[in-house]
């Protein structure tokens, strides 16, 4: 089983890894949107729901994605965005 502070790292070290493709750009709000890794940042406690590194690799694509087809950056904010992702799916 995985600890939580290694889901942070390897959160992470998949936001951080370039792949040449229109997601990238987004890894890096999403990395902004968190600030800190580390067990104190109370923003990534939604990792204690995923129990492998395939989970974590999953969400990482579903926020791209779901930034990619719904974000609307001339009326919301990316933060929010984030969040309402979060909390809501």
């Amino acid at each position: 089983m995985l600890t939580f502070e290694e889901k942070i790292i390897y959160l992470e070290n998949s936001l951080n890894k370039t792949e040449g493709n229109y997601y990238d750009n987004f890894k890096e709000d999403i990395v902004i949107y968190f600030d800190e890794f580390n067990t104190k940042n109370k923003r990534l406690n939604f990792l204690n729901n995923f129990i492998s590194f395939t989970e974590i690799d999953n969400w990482v694509e579903k926020i791209s994605s779901r930034i990619v087809l719904k974000f609307d950056k001339e009326s919301e904010q990316i933060n929010y965005f984030i969040y309402d992702f979060i909390e809501n799916g």
